[in-house]
């Protein structure tokens, strides 16, 4: 009898379809970056090679598997999958662009837990019926939104009523940004606990393929990518707004948004659709929640380098959406149940208050 020896293929063939379109898709949006093209077709080529280096950032990820431990890698795809957001969000701030950074930060809020999640609702209830989770998971994390839904509509409320706080809303933005960094510090010792119980029972996923070395060097040259190309994808964004007719707050509240949550709008549908739903909800949820106590106030804290400055004062209209969002979602995740009508519902919702700022 003879024993296959053969080692396992390193690279299969997904992952170099992935590597030739991020690798395209750079190369075409530094052309059109340079080259005299129109800023619609430089924004859209941008946009798509954002989405690309974030797709190649989440399976870097997926592929230290869990090397470092299941809560870990966990904690790591929420972080390294917003990163494209983060360059965004800072380049646009070097232009100016606060309405767009505002913006993005609820509306990448927004297209998690009201579109991404709807749509995986939607998926998983049309194919397997009532899905089930882990409420006790999807509670705390729904208690942190609250949290920091409370950090952005306080500061807001504080300067729409003229309280004595509204002359310093760039300082108390700067130290409830503080706080908020400070509680999703303290949370991930618990949120490693969970991530490495809910390890236990999850379905058993590919194990990893790529050496560590290759993993992480990968991760880091999609990662230095994605700042170089987010660059040219501000560069490209105000002209582009101008071309298409629309206003900053709806290109940051959808456009923006969409293209920065590449990783969790593919994934989480994913996972629902193969009835894994308690993955599901942890990699869609997740993400807002560090978009919320850390993207946000990382913006605020960076803005104090550049010559705009950002601060926790949200257009009314912001503070509303997110509010009722929250509210909306948490109703519905805390029985620890879903369906496709719920599904349906929150892709409704989200849909309406798309078209409320498509003038502004």
């Amino acid at each position: 009898m003879t024993v296959d020896t053969a080692p396992a293929r390193v690279f299969i063939r997904s992952d170099f379809v992935v590597f030739g379109i991020c690798a395209a898709a750079v190369g075409l949006a530094a052309v059109t970056r340079y080259a005299n093209v129109p800023s619609v077709l430089a924004f859209a080529v941008a946009g798509g090679a954002v989405a690309a280096l974030a797709s190649l950032v989440g399976r870097s990820v997926e592929q230290l598997g869990d090397r470092f431990g299941a809560g870990a890698t966990g904690v790591l795809q929420g972080a390294l999958g917003n990163l494209p957001e983060l360059f965004i969000g800072f380049f646009s701030l070097k232009a100016g662009l606060v309405a767009v950074v505002q913006s993005a930060i609820i509306g990448s809020i927004l297209s998690n837990i009201l579109l991404v999640l709807g749509l995986s609702f939607l998926a998983g209830g049309l194919k397997h019926g009532t899905q089930r989770f882990n409420s006790e998971r999807a509670r705390t994390t729904m208690v942190l939104m609250v949290l920091a839904t409370a950090a952005l509509v306080l500061p807001s409320l504080a300067s729409y009523v003229h309280t004595p706080a509204e002359p310093h809303e760039k300082s108390l933005s700067v130290f409830v940004a503080i706080i908020l960094l400070v509680v999703f510090a303290l949370s991930l010792p618990a949120s490693l606990r969970r991530s490495a119980a809910a390890a236990a029972n999850d379905v058993h996923m590919e194990p990893p393929r790529w050496p560590v070395w290759v993993a992480v060097g990968l991760l880091a040259l999609a990662s230095g990518s994605a700042a170089l190309v987010s660059d040219w994808f501000v560069y490209a964004l105000e002209p582009a707004i101008d071309a298409m007719g629309i206003s900053q707050a709806f290109a940051g509240l959808v456009i923006v948004a969409i293209a920065g949550n590449a990783i969790e709008n593919v994934i989480g549908i994913k996972l629902a659709y193969k009835n894994q739903s308690d993955y599901a909800l942890s990699v869609i949820i997740n993400s807002p929640l560090q978009i919320a106590l850390v993207l946000a106030p990382a913006l605020v804290l960076l803005s104090l380098f550049t010559a705009t400055t950002l601060t926790l004062v949200f257009a009314p209209m912001l503070i509303m959406a997110v509010a009722v969002t929250v509210i909306a979602v948490a109703f519905i995740v805390f029985d620890g149940e879903s369906t496709w009508l719920e599904g349906a519902t929150l892709v409704a919702l989200y849909t309406i208050i798309a078209s409320v700022f498509w003038w502004g």
